[in-house]
Formats: C-alpha cells, structure tokens, sequence
C-alpha cells in the first residue's frame, strides 16, 4: 500500500511541476509577444526561479521514488521550517565535480592490448624457412606470433591543468627478438627485452608548453613505426629494419604554432637502453604541416655506436669487474667514428580516400674517425587507398643502395616491391593479404639448398591484428 501510494505521490508531483511551468510562464510568454522590451529581464528572473522550484520538487520526487541525489548545486530542504529557496543566477551555480581518480579506472590511464600473428610462405623455400632482410614476418611456412602488446598510458592535459604524464609499453613474441634483443647495440638485451617504451612526461609552462619526456621511448627516425595497426602495410621495409627502434634518454619538443614544431634529443644511443661508451648521440628534427593535408618531418641524428667494453656472461674465476655479476672487460682503443643520419619523410592525404607518402634518408658511418665512411642511401614511397569503409589497398616500393654493407652485410643495391590488401572486420580486427618481392644486385636470399643463393625472394603473407582499449589514434 505504501508503494502505491509513493508512486501516485509522485505522479501528483510531476503533474504539479508541469502545471506550474505552464501557469507561472504563459502570462509572460503572452505579454513579452506584445511588449517584448519591457517584459524580456522579468521573464529571465521568472524562468530563474522557477528553476530553483524545480529542483526542489524533483529532489522530493527521487526521494520518494528511492533515488540518490544526482550531483550537482545544493537543493534547499523540503521540511516546513526551512527557509525559501534564493533566486541563483545560472552563472553563479557551481560546476559538477570531476570524477575523482578513486571512481575512473586507474586515474584516467587507457589500458590497451593488441595481438599480431601471421603465416607467410616464401616461394624460394628457404633452409630453415628464413626470411631474409625482414624485421618482423621473418618466418616461412609457420604459424607465427610477431608481438603481443600491452600499452599503459596517462598523457599529460596541460589544456586542463594537468602537466605529467606516463606511458609503458610491455611486449612479447617474436617481434622483440628484433626490436630488444639485438647483441650488437644491447650488451645486455635480456634485462630490457619486454620493455619497448617506458617514459614520463611533463609540459613546462614556457609559451606554448615545452614537452619534456625521460626514459625509453620509439625512434621517429623513418615514416613506419611498430604497431602493425598503423602502417599501411603488414611487412615493414627495409628502411624500418635498418634505423633505429628505440632510444634512452632525455627529449623536447616546442611547437611554435599549428605549423612549425622542433624536437632535440640527448640519448644512450640507438638501440641502447645502457649506453655501451660515454658519447651520448643527439638529434634535432622539424614537423611542419604546410597545410592541413599534409605533414613533412625532417630529421638529423649525430651518434657513435661503437662499445668500448664487452660483456662475458661465461667468465668465471676471473678478476674482471663485474655488474650485477656479468663480468665485462674493456676494449682498447676503441673505435670512435661517428654515425651521421638525415631522414626526412612527407605524408600527404590527397583526398579522403587516397594516402600518399615519401621517404628520403641518408646514412653514413666510420669506424674510426680517420676511416673512409660507409654509405647506405635510399628511400621509399608509399600509396594507399580506401575503397570502401572496411577495405583498403595499399603499396610500397622502396630502393636501398647499401655501400660497405651497414644494413645488410654486402655492399648491394636492394629493392621492394610490396601489395597488401586489407579487410577490417570488425572494429579493433584487421585482416591483410599480401604480396612482396625483393630483389637484389646481386645474388643474395636463400634457397632450399645450402651456398646457393638467388637474386630474388618472393613472399605471401596472411596477418591477422586484434587491439582494443581506451587509447584513441595511432598507439
């Protein structure tokens, strides 16, 4: 009985609230249509009080009805013995406060997850089914995990006053043993190898906001970056498999206006998590975005990746120093010649279907500081276009001359000619076919016999891309 009769309360409330609306304003609404200029202030001090009523009388009705109080200003209370409700101008009314850290998953941190597999089959049927010159497909015939990715990420919000932020990125598979876990850069790769990107962030109050970040972060150098989600292609080229992945240190970057932004780096070097000498590589870049449409990076980066000590995990009963007990001696006379890099990379979006991309890069390297240089130079360019909201195509050919042999270990001239088809499934699941053929100068891919090489290798790969989380755009 007592339900009942809360509802028909209620009811009575509600209709009590409506007529109230329509007596209290069609006076008004009737004289402001014949003497707008006197009525039009009195009627805004009406609708104000009669706002403040409404609020009370809605509190009343969520009372009854068994309804917290929705948040918001302060309602006066409904006992007989409670002073009248003020008249509160909307602009006085106080704003709904933010959820609090303890009510938002994590502090407002996205948590995001993204599988990358794939079953390529390589026409030359390599011995131990290799794919040569690749970064990530790197396997014939296999049913192949490239990474499994977790992304943590708290950016900074200067625009609502919050300067710092965080990102972690955790990964796993057979994509780390290319991205971390190169010897030759790493001295000890298995201490980093899961942790991809790991940095902080905070945006200074200098002008328009100086953007600093410290830890491990993704190398910008080159157009292609690690999440498969994000390229136009499933393969990356050589150009991604050649520069750097990463890099540990201190970063700025200044955006002088929606144009020009510069970017200056101080790192441990490439692909150094732990610097391996006690040169610390530099970088100055440029983004300019001359148009909406179109973005242009332009980058230089100065760096020395020769060691001057060398790890030996396997030395016992010797009295070499040691650090967190893996004994390393030095080398003497280290070489010091220096590495020098300029990447330069255009975007242009021609039309809302059609994506086209250029890439320009110039490498050079020494031994020592006196030895005759090292050269690999090249580029690529990209295409891709959307034929209707779940399919795309999309193609890359790219030319790498390699003089003394940096990337690929002979001095050759190296090329790409790579079609992907892509299907998007469903929202956060992608699915590419593809076809790639690189070819060379000179002989150089594998067979299915040993010491016999081919100029040509022929590939069809089948990836599969499931991501989801909070993290909008490109991760």
């Amino acid at each position: 009985m007592f339900g009942e009769f809360t509802k028909r309360s209620c009811h009575v409330l509600r209709t009590a609230i409506a007529v109230c609306l329509a007596v209290s304003l069609a006076p008004w609404v009737g004289h402001a249509q014949e003497r707008p200029d006197e009525t039009t202030a009195e009627l805004s001090r009406r609708v104000t009080e009669l706002s403040a009523l409404v609020r009370q009388l809605q509190a009343r009705v969520d009372e009854l009805e068994g309804k917290p109080r929705a948040s918001g200003p302060p309602v006066a209370s409904t006992s007989n013995t409670a002073a009248p409700a003020q008249s509160v101008a909307p602009q006085d009314l106080p704003a709904p406060s933010a959820p609090s850290s303890a009510t938002s998953l994590l502090g407002g941190t996205t948590i995001n997850f993204m599988l990358d597999g794939y079953y390529g089959y390589n026409f030359n049927n390599p011995i131990g089914r290799v794919n040569l010159l690749r970064a990530y497909d790197v396997s014939s015939n296999s049913f192949s995990l490239n990474q499994a990715d977790v992304v943590l990420e708290n950016a900074a919000d200067p625009a609502h006053g919050k300067r710092f932020g965080l990102r972690l990125d955790l990964q796993f598979g057979q994509a780390t043993e290319t991205l971390q876990g190169n010897t030759a850069n790493e001295l000890r790769p298995n201490v980093w190898r899961n942790i991809f990107q790991s940095y902080g962030t905070y945006v200074a109050p200098v002008g328009s906001g100086l953007t600093v970040d410290f830890g491990k972060w993704a190398s910008s150098l080159g157009i292609e970056g690690n999440y498969t989600k994000d390229q136009m292609n499933y393969s990356r080229s050589f150009w991604f498999d050649f520069l750097p992945f990463y890099h540990t240190g201190a970063r700025v970057n200044y955006k002088f206006n929606d144009t020009i932004a510069v970017n200056y780096w101080v790192t441990n070097g490439t692909q150094q998590t732990e610097p391996f000498n006690n040169f610390k590589d530099q970088l100055i870049g440029l983004s300019l975005q001359p148009h909406k449409n179109v973005a242009w990076t332009i980058n230089y980066y100065l760096g020395q990746e020769h060691p001057d000590v060398q790890y030996l995990p396997t030395a016992t009963g010797s009295d070499l120093p040691t650090q967190q007990g893996t004994p390393f001696e030095p080398i003497p006379n280290a070489p010091k010649g220096k590495l020098h890099i300029l990447d330069t990379y255009l975007t242009w979006q021609a039309s809302p279907k059609l994506t086209l991309a250029v890439e320009g890069d110039y490498v050079i390297q020494r031994l020592m500081t006196s030895s005759p240089p090292d050269h690999t130079t090249g580029g690529a360019v990209y295409a891709r276009f959307q034929l209707t909201p779940k399919i795309a195509i999309a193609g890359r050919t790219e030319y790498l001359s390699d003089r003394g042999g940096l990337f690929t270990g002979a001095t050759q001239a190296v090329k790409e000619t790579t079609l992907t088809f892509e299907q998007r499934l469903a929202n956060g699941f992608l699915l590419r076919q593809e076809w790639r053929r690189d070819f060379s100068n000179h002989p150089y891919f594998l067979t299915d016999m040993l010491g016999l090489l081919k100029k040509e290798q022929n590939t069809a790969t089948i990836g599969l891309v499931w991501w989801f989380g909070g993290k909008e755009g490109g991760w």
